[in-house]
C-alpha cells in the first residue's frame, strides 16, 4: 500500500511541475490577435468567400468581443507596446481592414462606432474614389472616429514579383499620396497578399513606416518583428459553433497552433 502511495505522490508531483512549466511556456507565446477583414456586408452570393463577412456576422463578432470583456486597442497602441516590451492583457485584440472597400464605410463603420472600437484601414492609394472603394471624404470621416489609415501600396501589386522601381513607387509613392491628401503622416504598411522579402522589409523601413503587417508568412510566429506582424483572417464561419472558433481566434494562441504554411495565392473568387 505504501509503495502505491509513493507512486501516486510522484505522479502528482511531476504533474504539478509539468503544469507549472507548461503555463510558463504558454505565457511567453501569447500574441495579441490582429483580426483581418476585407469585405463586410456584400451580397449573399459571396457569403462563403474567404474575404467576406456579412453585416450580421460582423455585428455578432463585435458584440462577442463586447459581451466577453475583450479590450480592443488601436494598432498604434499595439506597435508602441511591442516596441516598449509591454505585456498585454490576455483579452486584447486589434481590428484591421485591407484594401479600403466602400462597404467598410457603409456597414463596418457604423457597427464599430456602436461598440466604440478603434480600427485600421489599409487603403490602396490609387483606388480611393474608384467604384466600390472608399472616397477621400469617407476616409476623413472615419479618421474622426478612431480609425487610422495605413498604406496598402498604390496598385495592390504583389511586391516580391516587382522590380526595384516599382517597389519604390508602391511603398514610398503610396505613402506620399496618402499624406498629401490627408495632411498627416502615414505610419503603417500592409503587404498585398502578405508577400514580402528582406529587401521589401528594408524598403518599408526606409520609407518611414513604423510597422507593417502580413498574413501568416515569415518565420516570426510571435510578432516580435514589427515589420512582419501576422494577422488572423476573419470570415462568416467564425460566428458558428456557439462562438468556439471566435474564442480560439481571440485567445492569443492561434498563431501557435495553426499550421505554419504560406497562404494559397490562388483563392476562390466571386464577383463582388
Amino acid at each position: 500500500m505504501r509503495f502505491f502511495k509513493r507512486i501516486l505522490y510522484c505522479v502528482l508531483f511531476f504533474f504539478c511541475i509539468g503544469s507549472i512549466g507548461f503555463c510558463f511556456w504558454m505565457r511567453d507565446r501569447y500574441v495579441v490577435p490582429i483580426l483581418m477583414y476585407h469585405h463586410v456586408g456584400v451580397p449573399s452570393v459571396c457569403k462563403w468567400h474567404l474575404n467576406v463577412v456579412s453585416e450580421n456576422s460582423f455585428d455578432y463578432q463585435m458584440s462577442f468581443l463586447k459581451r466577453h470583456g475583450f479590450k480592443v486597442i488601436s494598432f498604434k497602441d499595439l506597435v508602441e507596446g511591442l516596441k516598449a516590451g509591454r505585456a498585454f492583457a490576455r483579452n486584447t485584440v486589434v481590428i484591421q481592414f485591407d484594401d479600403g472597400y466602400e462597404d467598410n464605410y457603409k456597414y463596418a463603420f457604423p457597427i464599430l462606432k456602436k461598440y466604440g472600437f478603434p480600427a485600421t484601414v489599409f487603403v490602396i492609394s490609387d483606388m480611393v474614389g474608384q467604384p466600390g472603394f472608399l472616397t477621400w471624404d469617407e476616409i476623413k470621416e472615419m479618421e474622426q472616429e478612431n480609425f487610422v489609415i495605413g498604406s496598402h501600396t498604390q496598385h495592390h501589386v504583389y511586391l516580391p514579383k516587382a522590380n526595384l522601381n516599382a517597389l519604390q513607387e508602391e511603398i514610398k509613392g503610396s505613402k506620399k499620396v496618402l499624406e498629401d491628401r490627408l495632411g498627416h503622416p502615414i505610419d503603417y504598411f500592409c503587404y498585398p497578399v502578405g508577400g514580402f522579402t528582406a529587401q521589401i522589409k528594408g524598403l518599408v523601413k526606409q520609407a518611414g513606416y513604423k510597422a507593417a503587417v502580413t498574413t501568416n508568412r515569415g518565420k516570426d510566429r510571435f510578432n516580435q518583428d514589427l515589420y512582419e506582424l501576422k494577422r488572423i483572417r476573419m470570415n462568416n464561419t467564425d460566428s458558428q459553433y456557439s462562438g468556439l472558433i471566435l474564442w480560439f481566434k481571440y485567445s492569443g494562441y492561434y498563431n501557435l497552433f495553426r499550421q505554419f504554411k504560406r497562404e494559397k495565392r490562388t483563392r476562390k473568387e466571386c464577383v463582388l
